[in-house]
């Protein structure tokens, strides 16, 4: 569960994906409908993240990196990597206007990531000058930062800088062949199928109120002929 000091920014509805971690070609969207997608304060751990939860599962919770960037692949599709959870997300949009929106809000959001690990970094080396070595290297994560002996911190900290690192490098050569963005189309997909769920809806309703409409006209045939039998 989420710190109860931790705090909404901004929210957005959007489908939500993920590279298929076996083919890392694919995407593999995260639910069948659209799921709401926050940027969080975590005021703990002065940390921003992007949190989204399908039922009672985190769907995406991924903490924002002064290197991270977002890219738009499409009018209404972005992504980003994440070397800590070893993935890339992507997020289909309903309008070009909430992608701009979002990928606004994500350069806003790593901008405060960058002057938050700056203030960590002025406190840690105030604190702790045998950490200087590596405090410009990687964010504390919560692993990291646990309560420990200087040494054990020093040593988990180097050793997430190699793992960061390496995947950071397999990433973008991931992102450079391509192959992220190849199915985009997926997300549009998703989304004209929510349209065209709503379209179906909306005529079966249509022909509900012909299908009445038809049985009132009837009636009142049947009502006039009645009526004018009586007469005749």
């Amino acid at each position: 569960s989420r710190p109860s000091r931790e705090q909404p920014i901004f929210s957005t509805r959007a489908h939500v994906f993920q590279i298929d971690p076996a083919t890392k070609r694919n995407w593999i969207p995260a639910s069948k409908h659209a799921l709401t997608v926050s940027y969080f304060y975590d005021a703990t751990r002065n940390v921003y993240r992007i949190i989204s939860v399908g039922g009672t599962k985190a769907i995406i919770n991924s903490t924002i990196t002064p290197n991270m960037t977002f890219t738009k692949t499409s009018q209404k599709f972005g992504q980003w990597a994440d070397s800590r959870d070893n993935t890339v997300y992507g997020l289909g949009f309903a309008s070009e206007q909430h992608l701009s929106q979002f990928a606004e809000k994500f350069q806003e959001v790593k901008e405060a990531a960058r002057l938050a690990r700056e203030k960590s970094q002025d406190k840690t080396e105030l604190t702790n000058p045998a950490l200087n070595i590596t405090s410009h290297q990687v964010l504390p994560s919560p692993i990291i930062s646990s309560n420990g002996p200087g040494e054990d911190k020093l040593f988990r900290s180097q050793s997430a800088d190699v793992e960061i690192s390496t995947e950071k490098e397999r990433l973008k050569k991931m992102l450079s062949e391509g192959s992220v963005s190849e199915v985009q189309w997926e997300a549009e997909f998703f989304s004209l199928q929510d349209n065209n769920t709503k379209l179906v809806a909306a005529l079966h309703e249509a022909n509900a109120n012909v299908d009445q409409w038809k049985k009132q006209l009837t009636a009142y045939q049947e009502e006039t002929e009645s009526l004018r039998q009586r007469v005749s």
